[in-house]
């Protein structure tokens, strides 16, 4: 597979099958990514892979911390994951991929029940065998967060390689507390992520989705070329 495939083929899957993601495996794509960009190679990002009966422990502690602290509001997350007041055209596309994944599923917008049932599946990771978190010290700021982003889409295209698929979940930013002390983190350090991480189930329908993209022109300006 080369870099267009893997990109092209790269998708957040949210329907996973129980075939267990080989410890070596992940270890190698991890041991690759780590080639990311960083500015001034400070490599800002700190990971945990999580899988096997520790992962079965975190599933069944989110089970009972959802009761407690359910989502949307969880325990607050400690950054936004979106802005205040998203205006147009980002809005509309938010809006728009939202509507296409509870359509793929049968769910009808006004069933907000279901809509939030679907949404704790989050917090499961869909089933998947093996979870990523991704933390980064407290200190560090937006352009070391963006460092961030440069790994995980390498993670992501690198585990499409082994023939793995993924899902990066801003979500868990909703659970610092819980997810920090079953991390273990130092003080000095946060959540930014979590990823689902395994062999998508491509007989379930929203594993079918594939969302749209606007076009190049409408993101895209060139200078003298």
């Amino acid at each position: 597979m080369n870099v267009s495939e893997a990109i092209a083929s790269r998708r957040s899957v949210r329907a996973f099958q129980p075939k267990p993601v080989p410890g070596e495996v992940i270890r190698r794509v991890l041991e690759r990514a780590l080639r990311a960009p960083s500015g001034g190679n400070l490599q800002p990002w700190h990971l945990h892979a999580v899988g096997g009966e520790r992962l079965d422990a975190l599933k069944a502690t989110m089970r009972d911390r959802m009761l407690q602290a359910p989502a949307p509001d969880g325990e607050g997350a400690e950054y936004k994951v979106y802005p205040d007041q998203l205006p147009s055209p980002y809005r509309d596309r938010r809006f728009a991929v939202g509507e296409a994944m509870y359509a793929s599923l049968g769910i009808p917008r006004d069933d907000k029940p279901a809509r939030l049932r679907w949404f704790a599946r989050n917090f499961q990771f869909f089933d998947a065998p093996l979870a990523l978190f991704c933390t980064v010290d407290r200190l560090m700021g937006p352009p070391q967060w963006s460092d961030l982003g440069m790994l995980l889409q390498s993670v992501m295209l690198l585990l499409r390689e082994e023939g793995l698929d993924s899902c990066a979940q801003e979500c868990w930013a909703l659970y610092p507390q819980t997810i920090g002390r079953f991390l273990e983190l130092p003080e000095g350090r946060m959540l930014f992520c979590g990823m689902a991480i395994g062999y998508a189930d491509r007989g379930h329908a929203v594993d079918a989705l594939q969302t749209a993209r606007a076009p190049l022109a409408e993101l895209a300006s060139f200078h003298g070329i």
